[in-house]
């Protein structure tokens, strides 16, 4: 039975030796597959990765665009509403003082502190009225009916033609000669 005992325990080690010898020729046949599927699954994690954070890039560009044109917007609206008639200017003069804050909300820095835009709008176009329309029409240079719209003659312009009444040509005449004297004598 000795010689049975070994003989079944050198098959027995014969073949775990032949099993783990082709167990190790598989996992050596086997192990660049693996590794090249390795490979490929970092390359392939790597690009979604880069693809993922240019998104998020281009979301907080895309987010901070609009939240740009908003404020913009709202400070060139804010300035129609007051009145003022050279909007890009005065835009101009304070854009730089009206910030977004952390919360989201739109303030302006200015001497007195952080304010509200509407506040710091208002009070920017008391203390420049530049921007505002001119509160009186005309100026150097403008003609007598521009001063006295409120006058009416008593002849129109559009009715003066060949052929033309006496009558209607006399009128004309005469205003004429009124507008000429109101200009001579600068009233």
């Amino acid at each position: 039975m000795d010689g049975t005992t070994e003989q079944n325990l050198d098959v027995q080690a014969i073949v775990r030796q032949t099993i783990e010898e082709f167990m190790q020729r598989e996992q050596a046949r086997t192990e660049p597959a693996h590794r090249a599927e390795l490979m490929e699954e970092r390359r392939r994690r790597e690009a979604l990765e880069r693809r993922v954070n240019e998104l998020v890039e281009e979301n907080r560009r895309a987010r901070q665009a609009a939240e740009e044109a908003e404020r913009v917007s709202t400070i060139r609206s804010e300035l129609q509403r007051l009145g003022v008639t050279k909007v890009d200017v005065a835009y101009k003069a304070v854009r730089d003082d009206i910030v977004r804050t952390e919360d989201g909300r739109l303030v302006a820095r200015g001497e007195q502190g952080e304010m509200g835009v509407r506040e710091y709008l208002t009070d920017f176009v008391h203390q420049n009225p530049e921007f505002l329309p001119a509160r009186i029409a005309g100026g150097a240079g403008a003609t007598g009916s521009q001063r006295a719209s409120g006058e009416s003659s008593g002849a129109d312009l559009e009715k003066i033609r060949p052929g033309m009444s006496a009558e209607d040509a006399e009128k004309i005449r005469q205003e004429i000669i009124r507008v000429a004297g109101q200009t001579n004598r600068g009233a």
